[in-house]
């Protein structure tokens, strides 16, 4: 089966697209070599053998073959997750089911996508004797707590993983709908018992006085909840005024 598949910059529909089985390269830059598939990159800012992409199975590894720019390969739809590949690396592995590959090009900066869409599971074994291991994150979906922090995810879980957080204002009318009474008050307070329950700040009752200010309270709690799925995409129909998904 096709493993990765490569989105060109103006792709227009999937015949623009190019698939690769596991082991198949696939060279860009701004000429193509006389045999073989390629993707072009018409810019005079791009080498003329710029990388390679070879597919991996589950996931895919780029070679930067420029001699002076390093390429960024960003995460779309996390955190501003992203890797760096300095000029000629070979085969560094990239871990993100959908990645962004931007190019430096003269004053542009150019970018094409690549698509892992395979995935390999371990098979679970049956249930094993013993204590259940514990919950790192503990959060309850039925919550109001997880209707907050799914609002302050909202537009990142959208694909805008550079979108800035929402203010205040901002989370209390993305709110209203499927809680008519919030207010400014009530969503701070959920904000700093989430900051609390994910162990961003200690709890108030175990430190002098509430313990430290957390500075960027809000973007570190979005950051960990992106970065280790704890809000979906999936879970963006909270927000969508039925109250009987909340408690």
């Amino acid at each position: 089966m096709h493993s990765i598949i490569v989105v060109p910059m103006h792709s227009a529909c999937p015949d623009d697209h190019l698939h690769l089985e596991p082991g198949d390269s696939l060279p860009f830059g701004r000429m193509a070599p006389p045999h073989g598939p390629h993707l072009t990159i018409a810019h005079e800012g791009v080498s003329r053998t710029a990388g390679e992409i070879t597919a991996a199975g589950a996931y895919w590894r780029l070679s930067n073959l420029s001699s002076a720019q390093t390429y960024v390969v960003e995460n779309p739809e996390g955190a501003g997750e992203h890797i760096k590949v300095a000029p000629g690396r070979l085969d560094a592995p990239v871990p993100f089911e959908f990645a962004r590959v931007v190019l430096p090009a003269g004053s542009d900066l150019l970018s094409f996508d690549v698509w892992a869409p395979r995935h390999d599971f371990l098979d679970r074994p049956g249930p094993r004797d013993g204590a259940a291991t514990t919950c790192a994150f503990p959060l309850d979906r039925g919550k109001r707590y997880f209707q907050v922090l799914v609002a302050l995810c909202a537009e990142r879980l959208r694909g805008e993983p550079h979108a800035p957080l929402p203010t205040a204002e901002e989370l209390v009318e993305r709110l209203r709908p499927l809680w008519p009474s919030v207010s400014r008050a009530s969503v701070a307070w959920n904000i700093d018992y989430l900051a609390v329950k994910l162990r961003l700040k200690p709890a108030p009752d175990s430190t002098p006085c509430g313990g430290p200010r957390l500075n960027g309270k809000k973007e570190r709690l979005v950051s960990l909840a992106l970065r280790f799925d704890l809000v979906r995409e999936d879970d963006l129909v909270l927000l969508n005024g039925d109250r009987s998904l909340v408690r």
